[in-house]
């Protein structure tokens, strides 16, 4: 019987990251900076809470355009952008830009990371590819100075830096891709919930 063990888990994932080259590096810190990202913005659509739902907003709509002040004090809560808002259309009233304004004020808030995540979801794979081009090419490189002996173990070694940086690479575009899709899609809701509140201030002159 043999008496090799087969490698941990940690060591496993340490030498599978190793074989795949310096390219591993700069995925890895693109890794770690989708994830911080991710969970910024999932506590921050957690915060909004209910207060951004269909439901809500339907209600603040139906104050405002009643000119109905106190109703949106008592709908309202602290931190939710749908009833800072109506706050601020109850209190100051609206008019044909105030949708603009007011949209902008809050969209660094909103579309906070997305073209970060975007940036990355595209660069990951690109960096993929190039650890699998820096692969073959010692490989290559190796072939051509064994001059047909052939280095087995150094041509299998460029072969996975190749797959793993590739693989790699297309993992940290995926998880970073399904975050943004959903994260974009609330901040689309979002920015059109105060196009809505402001259509409807507006439509109590």
């Amino acid at each position: 019987m043999s008496d090799m063990q087969p490698p941990s888990g940690s060591t496993w994932i340490i030498e599978t990251f190793n074989a795949g080259g310096p390219v591993m590096w700069p995925l890895l810190v693109l890794s770690l900076v989708s994830v911080s990202m991710t969970i910024e913005r999932a506590a921050f659509w957690m915060r909004q809470g209910r207060g951004n739902a269909h439901g809500h907003v339907s209600k603040l709509a139906s104050v405002l355009a009643a000119d109905n002040t106190d109703g949106v004090e008592k709908l309202a809560q602290d931190g939710v952008i749908a009833d800072r808002v109506a706050r601020r259309l109850a209190k100051h009233g609206a008019n044909d830009a105030t949708a603009i304004e007011l949209v902008e004020r809050f969209r660094p808030a909103i579309e906070r990371f997305s073209a970060s995540m975007a940036t990355i979801i595209t660069a990951a794979p690109l960096l993929g590819i190039l650890g699998t081009v820096l692969g073959i090419i010692n490989s290559f490189d190796l072939l051509g100075q064994s001059q047909g002996s052939g280095d087995i173990a150094g041509v299998a070694a460029g072969i996975a830096q190749a797959l793993i940086t590739t693989a790699f690479g297309l993992t940290v575009a995926l998880v970073s891709l399904f975050p943004h899709m959903m994260f974009r899609a609330r901040a689309e809701r979002c920015l059109a919930m105060i196009e809505r509140l402001t259509a409807a201030a507006l439509s109590k002159k």
